[in-house]
């Protein structure tokens, strides 16, 4: 049963995200620090704050809006993992961690949305 949005299963690993996120571009180049490392790091903060803001407003198709903008704003996020490891920033690892837990997360969001659209059709 969900009692606070730290239950959803794709705020936790939209989370993860984070935290995988940080950890790499803390080896970033200096001359990324306000560039690709900044934006990294905002569009993925930016995963769990919607995934929150949908579910906090208790209207389940405001919700799927959020969870739409979420799962567009991974693909925004897959894409500038991908510029990093093409520049080097990152390695061949670490891009495949990343695309792991991006694409589990991808799924739960999806699975999120299509629960939530069958609970907005039944009302």
């Amino acid at each position: 049963m969900i009692k606070s949005y730290k239950d959803l299963l794709a705020w936790q690993r939209a989370m993860e995200l984070v935290e995988l996120v940080y950890t790499i571009t803390r080896q970033f180049p200096r001359e990324e620090l306000f560039g690709l490392s900044t934006s990294l790091r905002r569009a993925t903060v930016s995963l769990p704050s919607k995934i929150v803001a949908g579910h906090e407003t208790g209207d389940p198709r405001e919700y799927l809006r959020h969870l739409g903008s979420a799962r567009a704003t991974l693909s925004e996020v897959e894409t500038q993992t991908e510029v990093s490891r093409r520049l080097g920033y990152i390695n061949d690892e670490q891009q495949a961690e990343f695309a792991k837990l991006a694409s589990d997360t991808g799924k739960i969001i999806n699975g999120l949305m299509n629960s939530t659209e069958r609970y907005a059709a039944a009302r």
